[in-house]
């Protein structure tokens, strides 16, 4: 029953003729109602005026004019790579995803630039970072980051899979072994390693099965790697080999 019947139910009522009565039961169902409009107040969608056109302006001195603000070793540390690596990573994407081309919208004002989605979606994947990590400086709300990140990915396997996510072919069988025998190494196509991954989220009843001497549960990831730090083979081990 809504506020406004259950007063005028009481209100009618000869039981609830006492002034004092009437005066309490306005007071509450007053605070009701301002309560229930704080609620409704915080629910609703916050428009907040970001400054898109200032952050893009600023990322591009600080990383990508002649003379940026910060030097390239500066751009490596933070990016996670090279700065000619991630040009030619922006400029394949964007040729590929119309999304990362910066458009205007219906009042003619221009969107978010390629670099802006980009940069938010290279930070989140470098860093494990969550969706608003650089709201403050990029300027992009976390719906946004969220589905450039998801473009970004998409975009990325359709362009490099064919070269980097294939099996070697004879050609790189013929290098591999070349290079390897050149090292001493007759026959070998790279090296063996792994590493612990740990599994943060394994179900309670598989941890006895993934725990070993981190006494944590672990996955064991194996890779094959040559020296030009292409990865031929990667796999998650079986339970219990960690």
């Amino acid at each position: 029953m809504a506020p406004n019947q259950l007063l005028n139910l009481i209100m009618n009522d000869s039981e609830f003729s006492d002034p004092d009565d009437e005066l309490e039961i306005f007071q509450a169902v007053a605070m009701y109602e301002s309560e229930r409009d704080s609620s409704s107040s915080r629910n609703r969608h916050t428009l907040i005026n970001r400054n898109t056109f200032g952050a893009q302006n600023r990322l591009f001195d600080d990383y990508f004019v002649e003379s940026p603000v910060f030097p390239l070793h500066y751009f490596q540390r933070r990016f996670q790579m090279s700065h000619s690596l991630f040009l030619r990573i922006h400029n394949a994407v964007k040729a590929h995803e119309p999304y990362f081309i910066e458009k205007r919208n219906v009042a003619g004002k221009l969107g978010l630039s390629s670099l802006q989605k980009m940069t938010i979606a290279f930070r989140m994947l470098a860093y494990g970072a969550p969706a608003d990590f650089v709201d403050e400086y990029v300027r992009i709300g976390a719906t946004t980051a969220l589905k450039s990140l998801r473009r970004f990915l998409r975009a990325v396997i359709e362009v490099y899979s064919k070269e980097y996510l294939r099996s070697p072919n004879a050609a790189d069988v013929a290098r591999l072994l070349a290079v390897g025998e050149l090292r001493g190494f007759p026959g070998m196509l790279g090296s063996l390693d792994c590493m612990h991954w740990e599994w943060k989220n394994c179900p309670a009843a598989w941890q006895g099965m993934y725990t070993g001497h981190a006494h944590k549960p672990t996955i064991i990831l194996e890779a094959v790697a040559s020296y030009d730090l292409w990865i031929w083979y990667a796999n998650f081990g079986l339970p219990r080999v960690s």
